[in-house]
């Protein structure tokens, strides 16, 4: 099992070339009130790379984590009166990673239909929790962007990665030492769950 931590950087390049093309200056639009603004994020990515089967990892990180109904659960939530009902029904809902599954995306699943069963299998969870979620975007409205997490799996030539983009650094340039706090505890917990998966 080895560990690697990549940093990729987003640029805003091609998204200034479009608006200049489409007439905006400045950071609004012309005739308009509307305020544009690009920030630039570096994200910083967790994976896990282990020798064990894609189904085997794969079962592991699914066993740590809550299945609920969604439909049931968004009714649950809808319906419930305070946020101690919300808290109720979320910790019911998640697994012991402390993590429920909102959806997934069996990527392979496509690739197969082009390369046959023998093509690489790719899993795509998102995960999360939303008693954190409200926790981080109470202080940091953009963090609704990266919350619930992603979890990759992966086959490689040289095993099965198990991939995260930590939220830490997604929040690092928002300035919040709150949010930071509770997104530094919520990578520790999915930086954990990836490694026992892995394991």
């Amino acid at each position: 099992m080895t560990f690697s931590k990549i940093v990729r950087c987003a640029l805003g390049a091609g998204l200034g070339l479009l608006l200049a093309a489409w007439g905006f200056h400045g950071n609004a639009v012309e005739g308009s009130t509307n305020q544009m603004a690009t920030k630039q994020i570096i994200v910083q990515r967790f994976s896990v790379t282990s020798s064990k089967s894609f189904q085997e990892v794969a079962s592991r990180l699914e066993a740590a984590v809550g299945h609920p109904d969604m439909s049931a659960f968004r009714r649950d939530v809808t319906s419930a009166k305070t946020y101690s009902e919300v808290e109720k029904i979320v910790n019911k809902a998640i697994g012991s990673s402390g993590f429920m599954e909102f959806t997934r995306f069996d990527l392979g699943e496509v690739v197969r239909k082009d390369r046959g069963p023998g093509a690489p299998k790719s899993l795509r969870l998102v995960v999360g929790n939303p008693l954190v979620m409200k926790q981080m975007v109470e202080r940091v409205p953009d963090a609704g962007s990266y919350a619930p997490v992603t979890i990759l799996v992966d086959e490689r030539p040289d095993g099965v990665h198990l991939s995260y983009d930590t939220m830490a650094s997604f929040l690092t340039s928002y300035g919040s030492p709150e949010a930071m706090k509770v997104a530094q505890d919520l990578d520790s917990k999915v930086e954990a769950l990836l490694t026992a998966a892995a394991s």
